[in-house]
């Protein structure tokens, strides 16, 4: 755990705060750059301490916020609940709470190693959940408050060689979407953002580099983290990043879940 910069965010300071997950680098950094640039303190987690503490520092730079950055690993079950702990020994009010981190594999599900997937399912759920659960309460409490799941146009489609990935984020679509329905009328939102693919590093980390479906123009992240902040700000409850990907998802209503399975099979196969 890293603390940057140290005792700099206190309860009085601190009149709107952003917790971001995956925060290093990718969508999550710039959405760190959105909520800075709209006056709110930081505290940004990711797993890798050196790329996190870069993140901080170039942010305090940018803007004038407080930021303290937290060095958690979220497929260890006990972090959330860790993180929680940090800030509530601080005093520090969680106003806006973003859950972008996430990663996925690549590959047919029986050769994927399984600790690999385990770790997919307790960072891209089981973490997102938890936190999700641990904040709400007092944002509800206070009538105020903010939170955006990060998912991806994969959660509307089945997703042969990243099987896991796809059906983690149509978890997270579902999750968020009946969040949303059930804050109704408390002061508190809950966005889904589901970006397409995105030039960020994920597609390294899951080992994407034969898929098809990377090889076409991709979105920046820049761009992605920008539509998911106004959605956010405008309190929609769903955001799809992007023209051609609010029409890619139609084809759910044309085309049954077989034949969607094909599709997508084909669009990410090498061979």
């Amino acid at each position: 755990m890293t603390r940057f910069p140290p005792a700099k965010l206190t309860e009085t300071t601190a009149t709107k705060t952003a917790l971001i997950t995956g925060a290093s680098g990718g969508i999550g950094l710039e959405l760190a750059r959105c909520f800075a640039a709209d006056n709110y303190d930081l505290v940004l987690v990711a797993r890798d301490e050196e790329k996190l503490n870069r993140a901080a520092q170039t942010l305090e730079q940018e803007y004038s916020v407080a930021i303290i950055s937290l060095a958690f690993d979220l497929s260890n079950p006990d972090s959330p609940r860790e993180i929680f702990a940090i800030l509530q020994e601080k005093q520090i009010e969680i106003s806006s709470l973003v859950n972008n981190a996430g990663f996925g594999d690549y590959g047919f599900f029986a050769d994927c190693a399984l600790e690999k997937q385990e770790k997919i399912i307790a960072v891209n759920i089981a973490a997102l959940t938890q936190l999700t659960r641990l904040f709400l309460p007092g944002m509800i409490a206070r009538k105020n408050g903010k939170i955006l799941n990060l998912a991806s146009t994969a959660a509307f489609f089945p997703g042969p060689l990243m099987s896991v990935y796809f059906a983690s984020k149509a978890y997270v679509l579902s999750f968020s979407q009946a969040l949303s329905n059930e804050l109704q009328g408390s002061g508190v939102i809950c966005t889904c953002l589901c970006p397409g693919p995105t030039k960020t590093e994920f597609q390294n980390r899951a080992a994407m580099r034969e898929s098809k479906l990377m090889s076409g123009a991709m979105m920046d992240a820049k761009t992605a983290a920008q539509i998911g902040y106004d959605g956010l700000i405008k309190g929609r409850n769903l955001v799809v990043a992007g023209r051609w990907n609010q029409i890619l998802i139609q084809a759910q209503r044309i085309f049954s879940q077989k034949q969607l399975a094909k599709i997508i099979r084909r669009a990410q196969d090498s061979s």
